[in-house]
């Protein structure tokens, strides 16, 4: 019964520590200091160690030895790797979705669709932001898309490479008036319903390198203009 207890606190607390990494709670490179998490989480030393090991093999935090857990750290470099994993793996995920996916795969797929074109995608704030709504919905969609696939293990990579990508969109915040995302995913999704693997995973492809640019500029330094 304890062993259960246990096993249930690291689950819950796993969940609430990606939720905060993911939500921008914990900065990119900043220290996880074990007493802190403790009190923020009300849990052991040993659970919260569980937690940050599972979240290492992740991509979400490092491995420090001898010093103990960060937060990951966030380049141009990673995110262009990231960026070329994500297309290669998630584009075969997707092909083998729409040669195996069915009826029921389908109808999810549209039901992510249709709550990701009614989220509000950005906030009342001043500035607005992308809104929690929208970001949950948007996972969903990505998530459906691939649902179809029957291959648990190519399923599991592509979550890992989400949740890295994720990280690095909700540390950008940014959003692009110009660019018109709905349209983008309204065009995924036809040529999924149209079961056209090629086109699909070209238009996904493009997707993923439009977002990764918009991210890129974000993290490069503001330009300082020379005297004249």
């Amino acid at each position: 019964m304890a062993a259960r207890r246990t096993r249930a606190n690291i689950e819950t607390v796993h969940a609430a520590l990606r939720a905060d990494l993911l939500g921008g709670v914990h900065a990119p490179e900043s220290k996880l200091k074990f007493a802190a998490l403790c009190e923020k989480y009300g849990a052991s030393v040993s659970v919260i160690r569980e937690a940050l090991s599972r979240l290492a093999e992740q991509g979400l935090v490092e491995a420090e030895p001898r010093v103990g857990f960060r937060v990951r750290a966030v380049s141009v470099e990673d995110l262009r790797e990231l960026t070329a994993a994500r297309i290669e793996i998630e584009t075969l995920a997707l092909r083998r979705a729409i040669e195996g996916g069915g009826v029921d795969w389908e109808s999810e797929l549209i039901a992510a669709h249709h709550r990701l074109e009614r989220a509000p995608l950005l906030t009342q704030d001043e500035p607005p932001r992308v809104s929690d709504d929208w970001e949950a919905a948007h996972g969903r969609f990505h998530a459906a898309l691939l649902d179809g696939c029957n291959n648990s293990w190519l399923l599991g990579i592509t979550c890992m490479l989400r949740d890295a990508s994720e990280f690095y969109r909700r540390w950008s915040q940014l959003h692009e008036p110009d660019r018109d995302v709905t349209a983008e995913h309204r065009a995924i999704l036809e040529a999924v319903l149209d079961r056209d693997a090629d086109t699909a995973a070209e238009r996904l492809s493009s997707h993923y390198r439009h977002t990764s640019d918009i991210v890129e500029r974000a993290l490069r330094p503001p330009q300082v203009a020379e005297p004249n």
